[in-house]
């Protein structure tokens, strides 16, 4: 079988390369590397085809998807800030980026497209655990760009006849977690906190829960996808339990500062996964305790990550605040 992974020098795209490869197939990774890094390849550089480009732009990378059979979608600009700053920018990634990845694969018919949605698209929810029924309710341009990139591969999928499955990840983590942007991802961010010998920067009063998803679970939700009959379906995926942040910082072991609350978040982010279950035969296998375990062993990946102090990341929170309160 031949892939594309889009992203795939990114956290999790380099982790499905990985196991692509292992599953014998022939991968191409394409990524213009603004938030990838090619450290992330360096062990399977030899093993597949690396094309950097951005898919935002029309070019010779569409031509790469001639005689493939599934195409991975994980490309995407993150981080509410920047996306508050600059819609324009993340339009252009998230949905031209999306509608030219969707006319190579009308062009070319590939097998299937699998992507990487954003559990964001429900904004702060009224039911818990969260449905895919639930209303869609984005607050920040983040969100409504993935949102938007997703409705765009469901109605190509009605004229075209494009087969598709979308996966609403949640609360991602395991190793090579970013720390870029703004705030990054929250493990990303304590691990180089914690290697730095400095106090985590807990928001609020930690009491906010998060479904946190291994990522070795979110590839094999993905391989489970591509592998399925089904095709035109959206699933969340998550873990099937909430976790406080305090708690996070309880496993990991150390100081903590607070800071301030930001306005927009959710309390609770939980994904209600029946129907992957029922569908995909798909659960989740690592509990939280055992995923922090596997990232410790593998925390000197965040040696030359940025620390974020509480100074750093109140600055940022003021574009935050600014946009709510206009």
């Amino acid at each position: 079988m031949k892939a594309i992974i889009l992203g795939g020098a990114g956290f999790i795209g380099s982790h499905l390369a990985e196991q692509l490869i292992k599953n014998k197939f022939y991968v191409k990774i394409i990524d213009n590397l603004s938030t990838g890094r090619i450290e992330n390849i360096k062990n399977i550089k030899d093993k597949i085809k690396f094309i950097r480009a951005d898919i935002s732009e029309k070019g010779k990378w569409q031509n790469e998807f001639k005689n493939i059979d599934y195409v991975f979608h994980l490309a995407a600009l993150a981080d509410i800030v920047p996306s508050i700053n600059n819609p324009y920018k993340y339009y252009q990634s998230n949905v031209t980026g999306t509608l030219n990845v969707l006319e190579a694969c009308r062009k070319f018919k590939i097998k299937k497209l699998l992507f990487s949605a954003s559990s964001s698209c429900y904004g702060i929810p009224k039911k818990y655990p969260t449905k895919e029924t639930e209303k869609i309710n984005p607050i920040f341009p983040y969100a409504v760009t993935k949102y938007l990139a997703e409705q765009l591969i469901i109605y190509w999928s009605k004229i075209y006849k494009i087969n598709f499955i979308s996966l609403r990840l949640f609360n991602v983590y395991g190793p090579k977690s970013r720390t870029s942007g703004t705030y990054g991802a929250m493990f990303g961010v304590f691990l180089a906190q914690k290697l730095a010998k400095k106090p985590f920067t807990m928001v609020g009063n930690g009491n906010q829960s998060r479904d946190f998803t291994y990522v070795s679970d979110v590839i094999d939700a993905f391989l489970k996808a591509a592998r399925s009959n089904l095709n035109n379906k959206i699933f969340n995926v998550g873990s099937n339990k909430t976790v406080k942040v305090k708690e996070i910082i309880k496993y990991l072991k150390g100081s903590y500062v607070k800071i301030p609350r930001r306005p927009g978040e959710p309390n609770i982010t939980y994904a209600d996964i029946t129907s992957i279950k029922k569908y995909l035969k798909w659960r989740p296998k690592v509990d939280i305790k055992n995923g922090i375990d596997m990232i410790l062993k593998n925390i000197s990946y965040w040696k030359k990550a940025p620390v974020w102090t509480p100074k750093s990341i109140n600055k940022a929170t003021k574009d935050w605040f600014k946009y709510l309160n206009k």
